[in-house]
């Protein structure tokens, strides 16, 4: 199963797209959608079509830098949402102190982002994406669920348990085989299959979400023995610990299908002259 080369064309549109509005507001949504774009732009330069230009691998570098400072910021507004959701009737003082802790920690790190979202660097990365594009080239014989399938299977390791170092491993392969994934063309298997993933995504991205909050409140309030509100943010994250293991416990029972290419490259497909570009399979977050 090839790679769609209208969704790639729109990968690049989207993703120059989202680096604009980022650079105008910090808002959350606007924090979010460039991550996930960013993510999906990198996955499919390195991961589906792994031959990149030195161009590509400092446009890689530059969109990364941002990422990251983008990701202070989702990884607090997350953790907010979820405050704000979390209904318990004890310590309402250190859950508004938490709270504070928080908006003013997400303000800090904006302001970091905002400083590399300067008029000429956003310039200069909108030329270079714009150049990546012309010089991307897809083989016929490129597999987008090939390739999801493989970083699966790497993901899987040899632990007997599933550990919260292994389950945040298995966290990042997931995401990042999803996104491979939705290079696809549509068909049965790819929507089953991006189904599986974006469940196993949800499931394992709730608990991480809720850990990450834990772990704030743990250093702003102490331990569970020295706060009630940490207590119960400790209860919730370990149910949804379990919840996360056992989804892919099930899915380690589940033999991944051994997918062999439709047949050898037929030499390099170019972009640059595509269709116009058409809905990516999924603009959903994750």
């Amino acid at each position: 199963m090839s790679i769609s080369p209208e969704r790639c064309h729109h990968l690049f549109q989207k993703t120059e797209r989202s680096l604009l509005k980022l650079s105008s507001s910090q808002q959350a949504d606007r924090v979010h959608s460039f991550r996930t774009t960013a993510r999906r732009l990198q996955t499919l330069l390195e991961e589906v079509i792994p031959e990149r230009s030195r161009n590509q691998k400092k446009l890689l570098k530059l969109l990364d830098q941002i990422r990251k400072r983008a990701g202070k910021v989702r990884d607090l507004d997350v953790q907010l949402a979820a405050l704000r959701s979390f209904k318990i009737a004890q310590e309402p003082r250190r859950k508004t102190q938490l709270t504070q802790g928080l908006i003013e920690l997400r303000a800090k790190h904006e302001k970091r982002l905002r400083k590399i979202l300067q008029k000429d660097a956003i310039c200069g990365i909108r030329k270079r994406l714009r150049r990546a594009l012309k010089e991307l080239r897809v083989k016929t014989g490129s597999d987008p669920l090939l390739a999801a399938r493989g970083m699966l299977a790497q993901a899987r390791g040899p632990e007997a348990k599933l550990t919260e170092d292994v389950l945040h491993r298995y966290r990042v392969a997931v995401k990042r085989a999803r996104y491979a994934a939705e290079f696809a063309p549509r068909s049965a298997e790819a929507t089953e299959f991006l189904a599986q993933l974006k469940r196993l995504q949800d499931v394992i991205g709730d608990w991480h979400d809720w850990l990450t909050l834990k772990e704030s409140a743990v250093a702003s309030l102490g331990n569970v023995n020295e706060s009630s509100l940490v207590a119960a943010l400790h209860n919730v994250t370990g149910g949804k610990f379990r919840r996360a293991v056992a989804e892919v416990s099930a899915l380690q029972t589940k033999p991944v299908p051994e997918l062999v290419p439709a047949g050898p490259s037929k030499g390099p497909h170019r972009l640059s002259g595509a269709a116009a570009p058409g809905k990516e399979q999924t603009d959903s977050a994750a």
